[in-house]
């Protein structure tokens, strides 16, 4: 008989549990990896495509994407996974900790509605860790990078401002504006957008805002898993978030 016909026996009841947040945080690498390639390409002949214009805008909106999908998945997992008595790499040092956290996700009132940020620092709360100060590179990193993905995921049209008068208070701050004052020269602008062109969305959507993304959420995340003791889902497959 075809083993791959065969049927489990009565009452055999198999389970697992999928951890996306590795997909999200391979994918991310995976974009990067291929808007850098573009982008190495231009350098060299100086031309793309409009196909390949568009796939590098892809690489880039995407890699995006899945960096905060990453952050989000990997924090839910930890905590169901606690509440469910699932963490397979717990031990006696933090057995407590992660049963704390299981009872905590149980009272919907303790993290509904919580921000991204907010629920890493609730658990290195629940473990008695010291927090993420506001203005920590890493901590400040991810909430920048979570306003971009929220602002193009949740996109209005709104007025773009090539020049303006920079007098503090002479104009409401639009969104654009607000992203270059955060970002202007934490990364290399996009090489493929004219210098005309306004540095959000143009010339900061490039390999180098892709590989920040990545990079911003790894260390963030690194630092919050080593606080705890505990390690890191993706530990095994960290040969494969190569950026470029």
């Amino acid at each position: 008989m075809d083993e791959q016909n065969q049927k489990l026996p009565e009452g055999i009841v198999i389970r697992f549990r999928d951890c996306f947040s590795v997909r999200y945080i391979q994918s991310a690498s995976l974009f990067c990896r291929l808007g850098y390639e573009l982008e190495k390409e231009y350098a060299t002949t100086g031309t793309l495509s409009a196909e390949q214009r568009l796939r590098h805008e892809a690489f880039i909106l995407n890699a995006i994407f899945s960096s905060v999908a990453f952050l989000e998945s990997t924090i839910n997992e930890l905590w169901s996974d606690a509440a469910d008595n699932a963490y397979f790499f717990s031990d006696e040092k933090n057995e407590a900790l992660l049963q704390a956290v299981g009872e905590k996700w149980k009272n919907e009132n303790y993290f509904d509605r919580t921000p991204l940020p907010n629920k890493y620092q609730k658990i290195l709360e629940i473990g008695e860790k010291p927090l993420f100060e506001e203005n920590d590179p890493d901590y400040s990193g991810i909430k920048d990078l979570i306003g971009i993905r929220n602002y193009l995921m949740h996109y209005r049209r709104e007025w773009i401002v090539i020049q303006t008068d920079r007098t503090p208070g002479a104009h409401a701050e639009t969104h654009a504006e607000k992203f270059e004052r955060l970002l202007k020269n934490r990364f290399d602008e996009n090489p493929l957008a004219p210098q005309n062109l306004p540095f959000f969305p143009d010339r900061c959507l490039g390999h180098g805002c892709a590989e920040w993304a990545v990079t911003t959420s790894l260390s963030f995340t690194d630092r919050f898993f080593r606080n705890l003791g505990l390690p890191a889902p993706y530990e095994g497959i960290r040969d494969e978030l190569a950026t470029r």
